[in-house]
């Protein structure tokens, strides 16, 4: 995905409000930006920090900018590196549908038909994407945008307690007891994390539920995007342990 222009850079001041952050520009002025961003954030938020956001162009809109990325130290073996993480969210499902648009992924390039947000499932759910080839069977495919990194290449989900996560890990169980494939995709917008695993001990109720969801039959994907002011996409397959 590249960016319509390269982003430009602030200091983060603070993130407030859940949606909104202000920064500090180069020549001295301060802006609010969007924070499409509904987690916590945690490891994320350091005041002072870089911070790259885009411009819409868009006088209508309240807040016209949109924090996008941000530097992000982190512990290698003791030593610390500044890396780089993408806070949208909202890109995720962007960034893995232009994977799968490039036939990328092995294990799913022999798929022709790619659906988003198809209603499905016992709970009232959508599907972020259903992939189907009338020679294979159906292929359901939820996503979850992983930004938090403990050290050493460790990246955990979630940052926070997601019902709505354990929710998604239920009807993916379901769907495939009913025979069909189902997948729980890990897009890690993050440059400082090497592997994925649950979060325990923010949400010990998710891990166990993906403990079951491995079980019974749901398969796992992590890939970590490359991510520069001028664009950001996945590059490059990572494991996940439980």
């Amino acid at each position: 995905m590249i960016y319509k222009s390269p982003l430009q850079q602030g200091r983060l001041i603070s993130r407030y409000k859940r949606f909104m952050a202000d920064i500090e520009r180069p020549d001295g002025s301060q802006i609010t930006l969007h924070c499409p961003n509904t987690g916590s954030m945690k490891n994320c938020l350091y005041p002072g920090q870089r911070v790259w956001y885009s411009d819409s162009g868009n006088g209508k809109r309240k807040y016209p900018c949109t924090w996008e990325q941000a530097e992000i130290p982190v512990l290698f073996n003791g030593e610390t590196r500044l890396t780089r993480a993408g806070i949208n969210t909202q890109k995720a499902n962007l960034l893995v549908e232009e994977l799968l648009n490039q036939k990328k992924v092995p294990e799913l390039a022999s798929y022709r038909v790619l659906k988003k947000e198809v209603r499905y499932g016992q709970e009232n759910s959508r599907i972020d994407f259903l992939l189907q080839d009338r020679d294979l069977p159906d292929c359901y495919m939820e996503v979850k945008s992983v930004t938090l990194a403990e050290g050493d290449g460790l990246g955990l989900f979630p940052d926070a307690v997601t019902v709505r996560g354990r929710k998604h890990l239920r009807e993916l169980m379901a769907i495939r007891k009913e025979g069909y494939r189902a997948i729980l995709f890990f897009c890690v917008q993050h440059t400082g994390i090497e592997r994925v695993a649950p979060a325990k001990a923010i949400d010990p109720g998710y891990a166990h539920t993906l403990q079951e969801a491995v079980k019974a039959g749901v398969e796992l994907l992590a890939w970590q995007c490359d991510i520069t002011s001028e664009s950001i996409h996945l590059s490059r397959p990572l494991p996940v342990t439980l």
